[in-house]
């Protein structure tokens, strides 16, 4: 078995994207450069990289039927920049995007 299919991902959120979207929860932003200076929160990138929590069904096409997504659940991302519309659920900060959105998974 590989390694990515014995990970468990802890869940999240109860919610479930409809379609061919996806729910991602954004990686923490560096807190340092490279050479060691410190970041404020003010200056600091919102990273375009994360884990997808959970996924939608898949798009539908013309005649009817579901293709599913390339992502799952557990997947880590890369994404366009300003990609998804942020939203909280208790303290969880995430981001609902489309599959689209989604240029890679890192392996």
């Amino acid at each position: 078995m590989s390694a990515t299919a014995t990970k468990s991902v802890k869940k999240k959120s109860t919610l479930i994207p409809l379609g061919d979207r996806v729910v991602v929860e954004r990686e923490a932003s560096e807190q340092k450069t490279s050479g060691g200076i410190l970041l404020p929160d003010s200056v600091k990138d919102k990273p375009a990289r994360g884990v997808v929590v959970s996924v939608g069904e898949g798009k539908l096409d013309s005649k009817g039927s579901r293709h599913p997504l390339q992502v799952k659940p557990g997947d880590r991302v890369v994404f366009t920049s300003y990609a998804g519309e942020p939203f909280k659920i208790g303290d969880d900060e995430l981001l609902l995007m489309r599959e689209d959105d989604i240029l890679a998974i890192v392996g």
